[in-house]
């Protein structure tokens, strides 16, 4: 993992799995090591991705396919890379985003079972993201219908209710699941796979032992 330059970490599952949650937790962390960072997410790290993001996570699921959803996930992409990502990580600070280009596989491929070409969403990385990747992308994994049950009941609280994904049938989620996976399996060197179904405490233990292990720096400390 890069020591000049901050680390970019990216929470990764399917929904109801606790990511914002542990980004938010791993980010009070790193401040109290002093450790600059910033907590973002996607869609919608920025002014414009908030546009975006409405669009994408609300409303009808079928107001769009798979190719309409991954040309306006990359569109946010690029904003939230140039405007925020990337001018953070040249300054040091470690970046920490809910979701990234792995969501996208994930999704619009996995989830939609491969309706869309790999091919395609390969050569969007390629024009958007070139070779940067994150350093290390956690996936939080829970049986899906655990997660759905957990996402249903968080958007009763909210004003918004952002369920446009959770309204997809139980095989779109099984689908995801086990795309991400499949990605987690083809580079362990980037990727790491902790089991969700615990409480946030021991949860989030397992995320500090493992970015210690991963960043050398050691989070572990009481």
């Amino acid at each position: 993992m890069r020591n000049e330059k901050g680390l970019f970490i990216t929470f990764e599952g399917g929904e109801g799995t606790g990511k914002s949650t542990q980004l938010r937790l791993l980010a009070e962390v790193l401040q109290k090591a002093g450790i600059a960072n910033i907590a973002t997410k996607e869609p919608g790290g920025t002014d414009i991705g908030q546009e975006l993001r409405r669009i994408l996570v609300t409303g009808d699921k079928d107001k769009c396919d798979a190719v309409a959803e991954a040309l306006l996930y990359y569109a946010d992409r690029r904003i939230h890379l140039t405007n925020k990502i990337w001018p953070a990580l040249e300054n040091g600070t470690w970046v920490l985003s809910d979701r990234f280009a792995d969501s996208t596989v994930a999704y619009q491929y996995y989830g939609y079972n491969k309706r869309i070409s790999m091919e395609m969403l390969d050569d969007l990385y390629k024009m958007v993201v070139g070779d940067f990747k994150p350093d290390l992308t956690i996936i939080l994994d829970i049986d899906p219908q655990i997660g759905l049950a957990r996402s249903m009941a968080k958007s009763r609280t909210m004003a918004v209710k952002e369920t446009r994904h959770e309204s997809r049938g139980l095989e779109f989620h099984n689908n995801l699941r086990a795309g991400y996976l499949e990605l987690a399996a083809r580079e362990p060197q980037r990727f790491a796979v902790l089991n969700a179904d615990k409480s946030i405490d021991e949860l989030h233990e397992d995320i500090k032992k493992l970015v210690s292990e991963r960043s050398k720096v050691n989070l572990c400390q009481k």
